[in-house]
């Protein structure tokens, strides 16, 4: 699928479109417009950074699409994506007869993130055997000008068994000492005897034609220069690492977190009362808190003598802030004063900082100061965790490297919510400072985790309270200990509460969630399905009888691949829905007992259901408890019909679906009935 966009009015409706497209289709966009005529003022950190480009990069990239820039990159992408056979691996091995293709053939995969593969000692032992005295000895692989066909061919084979390399590019330039068809058909033969990916570049003009069009008639991605071919690999990488992403079982919480939501809603009500747009420090501090996220105590002072008065009484060194709403960057204008190391410095520090800020801002208003006991963690990196709005696609969260300089260094990377574990890993991935977080020389690791988890818990805030339309915490001390945050800004909109659809992917609906006592008064949690049940659920499918697996799947199915099993646990709520049945294992784990599932078509009007209950659980009443829940939810949603098929020696469904009110229909496979349920009519 090629798409061209201009712009997005609609951003749950384009996400859920293009994540459903993109799971069975390769999708590559471009979007035009990449460049606004002005930057608008920001009165935060993050909304200087988070610009509408970068968003548009998350979006594509958390919906699976591949975004190229221009229409030969869209061509090279194209040419990989529809010729290339599957891409198992990132690692690239590099041949050529010539030594300065190689070489920049390696620089456009360096510069691309590409990944140069290592090869090993058994084949640079076998390569010995095959190419001359003079050839590189390393990768890439110099195989000299004079090479024929049959080196072409035994270099490539000897490059496709080593286990190190995942895919390899071949290129050739003329010469008057080898043929150009000869090279190609050499590579066109060992390419069919290999499942290594083959990618190809004979550069030059009518002396290589024919060589071109003997790689495109076998359905060999070739390319006109090295950049192109490398690029069109880089593309292939991609569009894997985004596929992974969208197929990949995110890990469980390390900690299970329960925010306080009802203080922060009391805190944002406190706040709008007073008609402001953004909270005092200590406020967003507690808001922070309130979702577990580890904060510096701060104290309020509104005078220089108070604030050297609760200095000494919290111990020294301290930190002092101004407290202002009209002063974002307290830094900027002589508001923060750090390691004061007595009372007579925190006054003096208080004094100065008044008679500097009435100087450079003589119309602010000032409430007092913040104290602080000094955060002293040495090694720990500072970090800012940010939220913005986005015109486009609304709320989205930031993540990089923080500190008073953020906007310089512009280390950021963006996401959109919701976040789990592995995808608040990749936002993290996604910037430069990485390569500090995960350790260096003598500096441990950071607590990955906690990090994450953090970036969780802004998630879920961001989820949770619809008028918090911006969040600066910066810094974000992170080390082995785990992160503190120590400087907050939250900024408030009450109308954002009131935006249909605010957020691009519709989050996890916990208010589906309801309790249900079985006849032997068991408690079951019966509740929308998450990534996280993959596991349960493959225990689940495993659990069923092969008559039960034969009625769900109107066949036998031994197991079910990754790819198919993560269709099933990490859906689109707004196009799909399922219910699962949550129990306690006697190891105290969770296990599924039951689920039912349904597809809607995109206007509404039908959704087609299954559903299947553990073999040794039927007759308890749990199938009709689970299928009740989905025929109430699809009526709220304002579907019309429900639609199922049944095997005709599935009795026991038959009947439940004849109590509840279901009309059978024939259709043209005998073994099966097709029922239907008038939901505008419907009463379960």
């Amino acid at each position: 699928i090629l798409l061209y966009i201009e712009s997005i009015h609609k951003r749950r409706n384009f996400m859920s479109a293009a994540r459903a497209a993109a799971r069975n289709k390769p999708t590559l966009v471009i979007k035009s417009g990449r460049f606004a005529e002005g930057a608008k003022a920001a009165a935060s950190h993050t909304g200087a950074l988070a610009g509408s480009d970068i968003v548009y990069d998350a979006a594509f990239r958390r919906a699976g699409m591949l975004r190229v820039h221009d229409i030969e990159e869209l061509f090279a992408a194209v040419e990989t994506l529809a010729r290339g056979r599957p891409l198992h691996g990132e690692r690239l091995a590099i041949m050529t007869n010539g030594g300065g293709l190689g070489v920049m053939a390696v620089d456009d995969l360096i510069e691309g993130g590409g990944v140069l593969a290592g090869l090993s000692k058994k084949t640079l032992s076998a390569l010995d055997s095959v190419l001359p005295e003079t050839w590189s000895r390393s990768n890439p692989v110099d195989i000299i000008g004079d090479a024929s066909g049959e080196r072409y061919a035994a270099t490539l084979k000897i490059l496709s068994q080593d286990k190190g390399v995942d895919a390899v590019l071949v290129m050739h330039a003329p010469t008057g000492t080898a043929s150009s068809t000869d090279a190609a058909q050499a590579v066109i033969d060992s390419a069919s005897k290999t499942k290594t990916y083959i990618l190809t570049s004979w550069v030059g003009g009518e002396s290589v034609a024919q060589a071109r069009n003997m790689f495109a008639d076998t359905g060999i991605p070739t390319y006109a220069t090295p950049d192109q071919a490398v690029n069109g690999f880089l593309h292939m990488v991609n569009y894997r690492r985004n596929q992974e992403l969208l197929m990949e079982t995110p890990l469980a919480a390390p900690t299970e977190f329960r925010p306080d939501v009802d203080k922060v809603r009391a805190l944002v009500a406190e706040a709008l009362k007073t008609e402001t747009t953004m909270m005092r420090e200590p406020e967003a501090k507690a808001v922070l808190a309130a979702y577990g996220i580890p904060t510096i105590e701060t104290h309020i002072a509104t005078t220089s003598r108070d604030a050297a008065e609760i200095a000494r009484k919290i111990g020294f060194p301290v930190a002092l802030k101004i407290l202002s709403e009209d002063i974002p960057h307290k830094s900027d204008v002589g508001g923060v004063n750090l390691f004061l190391e007595s009372p007579e410095a925190v006054r003096g520090a208080a004094e100065i900082m008044l008679e500097t800020i009435a100087e450079k801002l003589p119309n602010c208003r000032i409430e007092g100061f913040t104290v602080q006991k000094m955060a002293l963690r040495p090694g720990a990196h500072e970090l800012i965790i940010g939220v913005a709005s986005d015109p486009i696609f609304g709320p989205v969260i930031l993540f990089g490297q923080g500190g008073t300089a953020v906007e310089i260094i512009a280390d950021r990377a963006v996401a959109l919510p919701p976040l789990n574990m592995r995808l608040a890993r990749e936002l993290i991935d996604r910037t430069r400072i990485v390569r500090l977080l995960t350790g260096y020389r003598d500096r441990p690791p950071i607590d990955m985790d906690a990090l994450c988890l953090t970036l969780m818990q802004v998630s879920q805030l961001v989820i949770d309270i619809p008028e918090l339309v911006e969040l600066d915490i910066n810094p974000l001390f992170a080390d082995d200990k785990g992160v503190l945050a120590l400087d907050a800004r939250i900024g408030l909109d009450a109308k954002a509460a009131q935006i249909p659809q605010r957020l691009a992917i519709r989050p996890y609906p916990g208010e589906l969630e309801e309790i249900f006592s079985m006849p032997s008064g068991r408690k079951i949690l019966l509740r929308p399905i998450r990534p996280e049940d993959e596991p349960q659920h493959y225990k689940f499918i495993a659990s069923l009888s092969p008559e039960d697996i034969r009625f769900r799947f109107f066949g036998l199915v031994k197991t079910l691949p990754h790819s198919q099993m993560a269709r099933f646990t990490q859906i689109d709520y707004d196009r799909e829905m399922a219910f699962i049945a949550s129990g306690v294992d006697e190891g105290g784990g969770n296990e599924t007992l039951g689920v039912v599932r349904t597809i809607t078509d995109p206007n509404n009007e039908a959704t087609e259901f299954a559903i299947v209950v553990r073999s040794d659980l039927k007759g308890q009443g749990l199938g009709s408890k689970l299928l009740g829940k989905m025929i109430a939810y699809c009526k709220g949603r304002g579907t019309r019909r429900m639609v199922g098929q049944i095997l005709r020696e599935n009795h026991r469904m038959l009947e439940l679906a004849s109590k509840i009110g279901f009309q059978r229909h024939h259709i043209e496979d005998e073994t099966a009935v097709e029922v239907t349920l008038d939901l505008t009519k419907a009463t379960t």
